[in-house]
């Protein structure tokens, strides 16, 4: 009986130890007045308002080492005033060197640029915020975090911002409209933490320490912002997203022709309380989001491509995070990808500091062509804080068609009525974010379920400055079916643990080194075997940022129907066969602080069939400095197979070139040649943001086969943005 008790006493105290534990940066106060003057963005630090302000130094080095503070200093200063917060950033240099940018891109990326950039947590939950910023030479930064200090970029806010160089510092200065963010209503204490990288001396550093294996975005490790008062009300807070847009394209492949385009349409965003938010949209249009990253397509399974289409971005952890990667009951991308939509709307934001939801719904335009009928899609998602940082979250996910009646045509598919999804998950997350995990259900509804139509996945994971370790596990019934997800397997079990330590020389050009062990291993529901792979690396870090990791592996599949190992339709091996091989590689990153970067990628091993398989990758990068960033990506592969497959090679070749006259001025050029698709894709974007929210767009798209070199089809759009505030 006293052991039980004892066990019982032990396993409260690791649980209360684990989820309840105080803030750990708790002790970093910065307090924040309301502005004595008024604060022009300028970058020169005259006014009465920025003089008597408190200021945050004394910044904690991150890395290479979190054990001392910052060689490079910092200061910064906050205030505000009705409309506006304010911040001031001093950024010291240890000595009068040329600042590395990749250009004056907007949200560019963070380990190729001297930067600050500041995280808020207004709803004091460490969990979700808002991240701001600049590099050096002037490019801004901004996104919403979200599990605790992921940064999802493609959120854009609207807010304005300077960068002025000196020449013993540069200085960052800000006004971020309340209207933009979002935050509680009468909250006097929000979570905050400053990060600047300085590559040149090859650190990163913090206002408020964080250990050196956590992102500095981590909002478990945010001090505290201290209002004099608490923030002012934005009052009304409307915003009209009207675009207009002319095109005109021509389909040269099938000898189409002409189609000229003209629409119009946009976007409402009403803020029923200053933390949720309605978003409305009509007629929508995406022509000028960026085209995806074509890749070599050897897989068995459906290729993942991200969502970059602003309207779906906004809270978008509420429903795009829902399950693990390959297990996603709601992926936006299913909603009006080829096909129109015709309006939609979304409620999203906190309810308090401890409720958030979610609530989307979209319509679709029908296709005859293709059989498509009007389509609906809804999706509801609400979210519970327990503990310091976990929550509970449920979401339901409904697919409905709207006055169907499926044709006589044969050859068009049939529609289902409706694919629904419900599920259930607990997302564990420490005081310290040392231990994170989850744990999920969802049950599938159609028109002819028939039973295991459930998911079941949980992962725990520890990340200590030298320990990895995770275990995962994976059940996906054989009927289970998530027509707005993406669900690319069904019918399996899977575990994947993963393991990894690391060594910290005290000298050398060696910052910490050491192995990892990953395993993915597939089961049948009847616990048999049908596919694993186990990669053993030894990963290098080197002090000046470098990286380089040599490593092993084994794969075994056995196929559950019939695979084509090219992809180009020569024939297909057999459902049932076996194939296991070995294979060996590494991966090498080069030190971001030199104006030319370069990342190379090689495996050399087995195949499908006793095959052989060699796959090169890499990217090489050079910049002129802020203006121009030039980079070209390259992937090869060689697979020698047993006939009638032979010897087949595919390239993948994608220079880019970005040229940012200002940081509101850019124009993207990106060529992707795939002789797997027998294609070569150009897309050219000109865009001028006239106004903070306001753009204009110039997209210029062609296609062509490229022996010999003839256009497919080619498209030009002009569209013109205007963010207005009534």
């Amino acid at each position: 009986m006293k052991m039980k008790r004892l066990a019982f006493i032990s396993v409260f105290a690791l649980i209360n130890s684990v989820c309840f534990s105080q803030k750990k940066n708790n002790a970093f106060q910065l307090q924040i007045r309301k502005a004595i003057s008024e604060v022009a963005i300028d970058g020169e630090m005259n006014e009465q308002a920025w003089m008597s302000a408190d200021s945050a130094a004394s910044f904690y080095m991150v890395l290479p080492m979190d054990t001392s503070k910052a060689r490079v200093q910092t200061v910064v200063k906050m205030t505000y005033d009705d409309q506006n917060l304010y911040i001031l950033a001093i950024c010291y240099l240890l000595k009068p060197v040329p600042f590395m940018v990749e250009s004056l891109r907007r949200d560019f990326v963070f380990g190729k640029n001297d930067n600050f950039i500041f995280f808020i947590d207004p709803f004091y939950d460490r969990t979700n915020g808002f991240t701001f910023g600049a590099n050096a030479a002037g490019a801004q930064w901004d996104g919403t975090l979200y599990q605790g200090g992921s940064a999802d970029l493609t959120w854009d806010g609207k807010w304005t911002s300077v960068v002025r160089n000196y020449a013993d510092k540069y200085v960052f200065e800000a006004a971020i409209p309340f209207k933009t963010i979002r935050y509680k209503k009468g909250t006097a204490t929000w979570g905050i933490n400053f990060s600047r990288l300085d590559i040149t001396m090859a650190e990163k550093s913090s206002w408020a320490p964080v250990p050196r294996q956590f992102p500095t975005a981590s909002l478990a490790y945010t001090g505290n912002l201290v209002w004099d008062a608490p923030p002012p009300d934005p009052g009304l807070n409307v915003s009209l997203i009207p675009y207009v847009l002319g095109g005109i394209s021509k389909d040269y492949e099938h000898k189409k022709e002409i189609d000229y385009r003209k629409d119009i349409g946009g976007d409402a965003k009403i803020a029923l309380t200053s933390s949720l938010n309605l978003d409305l949209t009509v007629n929508p249009d995406f022509s000028q989001v960026e085209v995806d990253r074509q890749v070599t397509n050897l897989d068995r399974y459906e290729l993942f491509f991200p969502e970059k289409r602003q309207f779906f971005l906004e809270n978008a952890d509420l429903f795009a995070n829902f399950g693990y990667p390959t297990i996603r009951p709601f992926f936006s991308r299913r909603i009006g990808l080829g096909v129109p939509i015709q309006f939609g709307g979304r409620l999203s934001g906190n309810l308090n500091k401890d409720w958030r939801i979610g609530m989307m719904d979209m319509q679709t335009d029908a296709v005859d062509s293709i059989g498509l009928p009007v389509q609906n899609y809804a999706v509801f998602a609400l979210q519970r804080k327990i503990f310091a940082r976990s929550n509970i979250r449920l979401m339901f996910v409904n697919k409905q068609v709207v006055n169907y009646k499926p044709g006589k045509d044969s050859t068009l598919p049939v529609v289902s009525d409706y694919n629904r999804n419900l599920g259930l998950e607990y997302n564990l997350a420490s005081s310290g974010n040392l231990w994170t995990g989850k744990f999920m259900l969802i049950k599938a509804f159609t028109p002819e379920s028939n039973g295991n139509d459930l998911v079941h996945a949980a992962n725990l994971q520890y990340s200590s400055k030298k320990w990895l370790l995770l275990w995962q596990h994976e059940y996906v019934g054989k009927n289970y079916k998530a027509e707005v997800g993406y669900v690319p397997r069904t019918n399996y079990i899977r575990i994947a643990p993963q393991a990894g330590y690391l060594f910290f020389p005290k000298s050398g050009k060696i910052l910490s080194h050491g192995p990892k062990i990953s395993s993915s291993l597939f089961f049948n529901t009847s616990f048999e075997p049908t596919d694993n792979e186990t990669i053993v690396a030894y990963n290098f870090n080197f002090r000046d940022q470098s990286i380089f990791s040599p490593l092993v592996g084994h794969t075994y599949v056995e196929l559950l129907q019939p695979f084509d190992p090219t992809n180009s339709g020569k024939d297909t091996l057999p459902k049932g066969s076996t194939h296991k091989w070995n294979s060996f590689g590494f991966d090498y990153f080069s030190k971001p602080q030199r104006l030319v970067t370069y990342s190379l990628s090689i495996r050399v091993g087995g195949y499908y069939q006793e095959g052989k398989r060699i796959n090169v990758a890499g990217e090489l990068g050079y910049r002129f400095q802020p203006y121009v960033s030039l980079n070209l990506a390259a992937n090869y592969n060689h697979i020698d197979l047993p006939l009638p497959w032979g010897k087949t090679d595919f390239w993948l070749i994608g220079p880019r070139a970005d040229i940012t006259f200002t940081n509101k001025l850019y124009l993207t050029a990106f060529l992707q040649y795939n002789n797997q698709l027998d294609n070569i894709n150009l897309n050219t974007r000109l865009q001028w943001r006239y106004k903070p929210g306001s753009d204009l767009f110039l997209v210029y798209t062609d296609n062509y086969f490229p022996s010999p070199i003839t256009v497919r089809n080619r498209a030009v759009v002009l569209k013109f943005t205007y963010w207005w505030n009534p």
